[in-house]
């Protein structure tokens, strides 16, 4: 397909896409929208940033004005489960832009807001509810909504699910809905228990996929800058400072580093923002906008608070900690350079075990980063070869890995994480080897909790655990 307009999407839902300047689909919409509007259950992998939501979105629009009736009170007929409430709210944008000349009833359902809200949002039905799975099932026991009349099916970034704790929860929706509906099942990768529940969730399912893990984009410089633990917040103050920011999304492991950060950048005076799970959804909220009009410039996060930022005009992705799986430094990298721009990403490594995370990360995408060194001398551990790579561009690999982070090594930890430790290593150059991945849903027990995202996180430095594991659905 080389135009929206070869798909032959409703009228309504064509000049909806004309006002959004939306002229040519991208490949995962080009595979995916003419197999949905069939009514066929698809399993699509795809990172974010790739034109998911359009993907599912117009085709499910299209059948929703192809067969309209009237939903009953305390339902839905589109149900779209995600795993994060910015997420949640991306999608549910999308579907009110692109329906807003269908007169489209919508909700979402996601936690850190008052419940007796969404419970009124959807006493007359809607046609289309958004919503992380732990609200939703909050919903549902408590009589404020009913999956009978649910026609369609989207469960968006299913690997985070996994990561997050929501595996039992996905089982327990799916289990409530009619067995006759459509199922579109999106992922950016797809492990073991991934598998199973694409499996046991849909029927002869058509499948998709753009944009392989291991690619980074070819347009985004890499550096890599060996640096004292020490010195990391007064080499990231002077990178900020002399580097051509627009914005820049800086990255670290826990929240309580972010706050340091912050904290440091404005004593160098650097205005920036942080948003992880001790900051209330209004803040976040808030400091994204402002993050995305340019109000602000620099942005601090963890990988989990950052799930769901889909920003255009990142000129620098900072790693202020390296992630310890590789995957994760793809997703983060892949917020920069969109829409046709260059980008940077910077990485800030300091010691023996960040150099060997490093090397988890290219031999993944297959690339030797060219490395700058600001340690003082006599702390200089022996590094990899630097590399012969020109301006530290990847080679192209296809579609950039835009998407989220998948956890990394962090002390705000996905329940289910065995403990922060470096993922097994595969063999070779095998771009295809994943990370370890946890199977286990089950929170891990003992730590100060975060919760954020209807989920609890755990920090390990706390004491030691002396509860036995045991399966609890995470926290809303």
């Amino acid at each position: 397909m080389t135009s929206f307009q070869d798909f032959g999407l409703a009228d309504p839902i064509s000049r909806a896409l004309k006002e959004e300047n939306y002229l040519t689909p991208t490949p995962i919409q080009a595979q995916t929208v003419p197999l949905a509007m069939t009514g066929r259950d698809v399993v699509g992998i795809a990172q974010t940033g790739t034109g998911k939501t359009a993907a599912f979105a117009l085709p499910i629009l299209h059948r929703i004005l192809e067969n309209r009736i009237r939903v009953q009170p305390k339902s839905c007929r589109v149900l779209v489960l995600s795993p994060t409430r910015e997420l949640s709210g991306q999608i549910l944008d999308s579907f009110n832009a692109y329906g807003r000349h269908i007169r489209l009833s919508s909700a979402l359902a996601i936690g850190g807001v008052p419940m007796g809200r969404q419970v009124r949002s959807v006493m007359q039905g809607v046609e289309v509810m958004v919503a992380t799975p732990g609200r939703l099932l909050d919903l549902v026991q408590s009589n404020g909504l009913k999956l009978g009349q649910v026609e369609f099916l989207v469960l968006d970034e299913a690997d985070r699910m996994l990561d997050m704790g929501f595996i039992n929860d996905i089982r327990k929706i799916v289990g409530k809905l009619p067995i006759k509906r459509q199922t579109l099942f999106f992922s950016a990768t797809m492990p073991k228990d991934i598998a199973e529940l694409a499996e046991a969730m849909l029927r002869d399912p058509a499948r998709v996929a753009v944009t392989p893990v291991a690619s980074t984009v070819e347009r985004i410089t890499q550096r890599i800058i060996q640096v004292d633990f020490a010195a990391k917040q007064g080499i990231l103050a002077q990178l900020l400072k002399q580097e051509p920011v627009d914005r820049a999304l800086i990255f670290t492991r826990t929240k309580h580093g972010a706050d340091k950060v912050v904290k440091a950048l404005a004593k160098s005076g650097i205005n920036a923002n942080a948003i992880h799970g001790n900051k209330s959804q209004n803040h976040r909220e808030r400091v994204l906008a402002a993050f995305r009009t340019g109000e602000i410039r620099t942005l601090v996060a963890t990988d989990i608070a950052a799930r769901g930022i889909d920003v255009d005009g990142i000129s620098h992705v900072v790693n202020f900690d390296l992630p310890n799986v590789p995957e994760t430094y793809v997703h983060r990298i892949g917020r920069t350079a969109r829409a046709g721009a260059e980008g940077v990403a910077i990485s800030l490594i300091a010691g023996a075990e960040e150099m060997g995370y490093l090397r988890d990360i290219e031999r993944l995408i297959r690339v030797a980063l060219p490395r700058e060194d600001r340690r003082t001398p006599g702390t200089r551990d022996a590094a990899p070869a630097p590399s012969q790579n020109r301006g530290g561009r990847s080679a192209p690999r296809g579609h950039s890995a835009h998407g989220h982070g998948h956890g990394g090594r962090s002390h705000e930890q996905s329940p289910g994480s065995k403990g922060p430790r470096r993922p097994r290593r595969g063999g070779g150059n095998n771009a295809a080897s994943q990370p370890t991945r946890h199977e286990s849903p089950r929170p891990a027990q003992g730590g100060n909790s975060e919760s954020i995202q209807g989920v609890a996180f755990l920090h390990r430095e706390s004491r030691p655990n002396t509860q036995p594991n045991r399966t609890h659905r995470p926290q809303r």
